[in-house]
C-alpha cells in the first residue's frame, strides 16, 4: 500500500479496514485478518497493524476475542461513518475548498463530476 505523509500510518490502516468493511468486503460479525497478515501485505511492522487493531478497538468497530483473534462489530457500520466523516471534514475538506477557491471551480460543476462518478463506479450499489 502506498502511504500518505499524513496522518499516521497506523490511522491509514484503520481507515483501510474501515473501507473493507464499508465495501462490504469484509462483513459484520466476520474474523479480520491477523495482524501479521496485514502487515505482510501492507508491507509494514506489526506493531504498526497492531495500533491500528487498537484504535479500531478504543472506536469499537472491532473486539478481541483472546486467542481467536479480532472480529468486526455488530454496529461497526455506523461507528465506521461517524470516524471516516471526522476524518474528512477536518483533514480533506479544507485542502477541497481550498482547491475549489483557488481554480474558481463552480460547486455546480463539481455536483456533475460528484453524480458521473456514482454512476460510473457504483452502478449496482
Amino acid at each position: 500500500m502506498d502511504f500518505r505523509d499524513n496522518p499516521a500510518i497506523y490511522i491509514q490502516i484503520a481507515e483501510y479496514v474501515c473501507e473493507q468493511i464499508l465495501l462490504k468486503k469484509w462483513t459484520l460479525g466476520d474474523k479480520v485478518i491477523s495482524i501479521r497478515d496485514l502487515a505482510i501485505s501492507m508491507e509494514v511492522n506489526p506493531n504498526t497493524v497492531q495500533r491500528a487493531y487498537d484504535f479500531l478497538q478504543q472506536k469499537e468497530i472491532i473486539t478481541n476475542k483472546r486467542g481467536i483473534g479480532y472480529f468486526i462489530e455488530a454496529g461497526a457500520m455506523e461507528k465506521i461513518l461517524v470516524f471516516r466523516r471526522e476524518q474528512f471534514i477536518e483533514n480533506e475538506l479544507p485542502v477541497f475548498f481550498r482547491n475549489l477557491y483557488l481554480l474558481k471551480i463552480d460547486l455546480k460543476d463539481i455536483k456533475l463530476q460528484f453524480d458521473q462518478f456514482i454512476k460510473d463506479n457504483f452502478k449496482n450499489k
